[in-house]
């Protein structure tokens, strides 16, 4: 049995979503992701879908990029980082100005937490003097809806994560619905890895309802496995693929997963990635500082699905 076909048996999220268009790990994400490990670990226990990257499967053909066309790509060469933007190519907090985790999303500053590297962008997380954490996020759309967004395309990050119990970097897709309608917002987290457990990332697809439309609250997740250590070894690339079909998932551009598009996507996918901390596991032995180098972030769009971007 597949993990997909197990998730949508699993529990529902325990709290109630906010009025946020976004409410995402601000409130009850927080609650999912608190489970994930219970959730890894029941899963193993039955059987069920922990699949490791290389399985008795044929190895997957490597996605091809060259017929797609390049429609956004920073390779960090200067920084384009403000605040809340709008003239840049990214701002330092969720557009809907919601921050979690156990470390505060900090405004750009000299030295801190973005500086550039020969590798490209490096999001710095630390932990003052008085005991509290600071660190960093990128989102590619501001609080008024300026910015880059796709419905349809290829998104991917290379990137080499830190190590270490409690760090939680991500890389993720938020929609962009507007404040007056009463559709679901698509959420698709390319990849969360939890420092507590070094031989596996998640990937989660979530459909975060409106008020008054909770019958609409809906997830699916798929746990990866890696050789231990590895992310925070070397550099990797984590991508997704939606379509109008599938959504479908790669790392080092070698599908792993995929599920059906929800009908209710409708709206363009905004990108953010950070280097969050805690999501309910232990800081206390969390290094500091600890650093998450990001080499690019690229979208290509699929000539088969340009029009649908309009």
């Amino acid at each position: 049995m597949h993990f997909h076909d197990v998730a949508k048996h699993a529990p529902k999220l325990a709290c109630e979503i906010d009025r946020n268009p976004m409410p995402c790990r601000t409130c009850a994400q927080a609650v999912l992701r608190r489970r994930a490990g219970r959730r890894i670990a029941l899963l193993a226990a039955f059987g069920l879908a922990v699949l490791h990257a290389g399985s008795a499967n044929a190895e997957p053909d490597t996605l091809d990029v060259s017929r797609m066309k390049l429609v956004f790509d920073d390779e960090f060469h200067e920084l384009s980082i403000s605040a809340h933007g709008p003239s840049t190519t990214w701002t330092a907090h969720t557009p809907w100005n919601g921050d979690f985790g156990d470390a505060a999303f900090m405004d750009p500053m000299p030295g801190f937490p973005f500086t550039l590297t020969p590798n490209g962008l490096r999001i710095e997380m630390r932990k003052l003097p008085d005991g509290h954490w600071q660190s960093g996020l990128i989102s590619s759309t501001d609080p008024a809806g300026n910015g880059f967004t796709r419905r349809y395309g290829y998104f991917e990050i290379n990137t080499k994560l830190p190590a270490g119990p409690g760090i939680w970097p991500a890389f993720w897709l938020a929609a962009r619905v507007p404040a007056d309608s009463p559709d679901p917002g698509l959420e698709i987290d390319v990849f969360e890895h939890y420092g507590k457990f070094p031989a596996n990332y998640n990937t989660t697809v979530t459909l975060w309802p409106k008020p008054g439309h909770e019958s609409e609250k809906w997830y699916q997740m798929k746990v990866q496995n890696v050789a231990a250590g590895s992310l925070s070894e070397r550099f990797h690339t984590y991508g997704v693929k939606v379509d109008p079909t599938w959504i479908t998932f790669y790392f080092d551009r070698k599908e792993y997963w995929r599920i059906k598009t929800p009908a209710q996507h409708k709206y363009g996918l905004g990108i953010l990635a950070d280097l969050g901390l805690g999501s309910g596991w232990p800081i206390d032995q969390t290094p500091n500082p600890c650093f998450m180098d990001i080499r690019y972030i690229r979208v290509y769009e699929d000539p088969s699905v340009a029009d649908a971007n309009k």
